[in-house]
């Protein structure tokens, strides 16, 4: 009896295989470039490096994707250093898939009309769910999230509750790049995205990994 209660208590970790890994990875990326599509025909921001990749973007002629990606490159080493090279590899991909998906997306779907604050919202919502795909199968989109990450398994620090500050101040430092109200549902969105995160991405929440 005693047996039999511990393991209903403490049901055995089933590691994801590497076919599960993978199609993971392609579902989270599909869903995090979706959002980034909404919010870039929106006209809006987010945090963290797809941030500053969007107001390179806005600024210059370089897309989003070509930015984001080579943006994302320094932060490899922390990567490898402090997370491991299967972490690194996934992450590597996840975010040269973001940035390919991000310039297909356009090629099969275009908003006529799209309401600039529900796109910014919803397109967040989206990019969130993504994220937290990618975290459940220990892989991220680099920059400020393999920070985050990291400071979570570390020390025990949400990575949703990291990347909230540092996204809000992204988006603040937009504040010549869009208009106010953009600018404020910019920072509604990226507070969404991390209450997401925040709320389903916990260490020991779920005895799957």
């Amino acid at each position: 009896m005693e047996n039999t209660a511990q393991s209903l208590a403490a049901p055995e970790k089933i590691p994801h295989s590497h076919v599960e890994d993978v199609l993971a990875i392609l579902v989270g990326t599909l869903m995090v470039s979706f959002g980034v599509v909404l919010m870039k025909q929106a006209g809006a921001l987010t945090g963290s490096t797809a941030g500053i990749a969007f107001l390179i973007s806005y600024l210059t002629h370089c897309s989003f994707g070509l930015a984001f990606f080579v943006i994302n490159l320094p932060f490899y080493w922390l990567a490898v250093r402090r997370m491991g090279w299967a972490f690194t590899i996934k992450t590597f991909c996840a975010v040269g898939l973001v940035s390919l998906f991000s310039q297909l997306h356009p090629l099969f779907v275009h908003f006529d009309t799209l309401n600039p604050f529900y796109a910014t919202l919803f397109g967040n919502v989206i990019a969130g769910i993504g994220f937290i795909v990618l975290f459940r199968h220990k892989a991220s989109l680099g920059g400020i999230n393999i920070l985050a990450l990291w400071l979570q398994d570390r020390f025990g620090i949400r990575a949703g509750k990291l990347q909230m500050v540092v996204d809000t101040f992204v988006v603040l430092a937009s504040l010549f790049v869009v208009s106010l109200p953009m600018l404020a549902a910019s920072i509604a969105g990226a507070v969404i995205l991390n209450l997401l995160i925040a709320m389903n991405h916990r260490p020991g929440r779920y005895s799957g990994v």
